[in-house]
C-alpha cells in the first residue's frame, strides 16, 4: 500500500507536507519558517481551502508523533499473526501492584522460561521499542510480546505473580 504525499513550498511562510488519504482526504503540517507548527485538514473539492488548523509546541507535535508511532508499530506487530500460524501477539498491562514496578525487564526471564519475546513497552504516549533487560518497569506499563499461544499465558502469569 502506498501512500500519496504532496510537498508545497509556501513563499515566505514556510513549508507545508500533506498525506492525502485513500478517501481524499488532506491531512498537514505546515512548517513555518519561525519553526512554529500547524496541523491542518482541508477541504476536499478544494486542496487550498484549510476547514481547520491547530496550533502544536514541540511538546504536542511530538506526543502526537509518538502516539502515531506507537499505534502504527503495535498494529504491524499483531498483524504478524495474520501472517505466521501459531505466532500471536499480546498487549499485557503492567498491574498496578506489580512487584516488577522499578524493576528490570530481564528480571521476567520472559525468553528463557516462556520463549516468549517482549519486543516493546508501550509508556503512556511513548513506545519503548526493543527492550533491553535493564529497562525498568514504571506504573501504567504495557508490554507487548510474541510468542506462542502456551508461551504468552505462561508470561502473563509471571507478569500477575510478579519476581520470584
Amino acid at each position: 500500500m502506498s501512500v500519496r504525499v504532496e510537498r508545497v513550498d509556501l513563499p515566505g511562510i514556510g513549508v507545508r507536507t500533506d498525506v492525502i488519504t485513500e478517501s481524499g482526504r488532506r491531512v498537514s503540517v505546515v512548517s513555518q519558517r519561525s519553526g512554529e507548527r500547524d496541523l491542518a485538514l482541508f477541504d476536499v473539492d478544494d486542496p487550498d481551502a484549510s476547514t481547520d488548523t491547530v496550533a502544536l509546541s514541540d511538546d504536542e507535535a511530538a506526543a502526537i508523533a509518538e502516539l502515531l508511532g506507537a499505534s502504527i508499530a503495535i498494529s504491524r506487530l499483531s498483524s504478524l499473526s495474520d501472517k505466521v500460524p501459531g505466532l500471536f501477539t499480546e498487549e499485557i498491562s503492567l498491574p498496578f501492584d506489580s512487584k516488577f514496578i522499578g524493576r528490570p525487564m530481564g528480571d521476567t526471564k520472559a525468553r528463557t522460561v516462556t520463549s516468549s519475546s517482549i519486543v516493546a513497552i508501550a509508556r503512556g504516549t511513548e513506545i519503548i521499542p526493543s527492550p533491553t533487560p535493564g529497562e525498568i518497569f514504571e506504573r501504567g506499563d504495557v508490554i507487548i510480546a510474541v510468542g506462542t499461544r502456551k508461551g504468552l499465558d505462561l508470561l502473563g502469569k509471571i507478569i500477575d505473580k510478579g519476581p520470584s
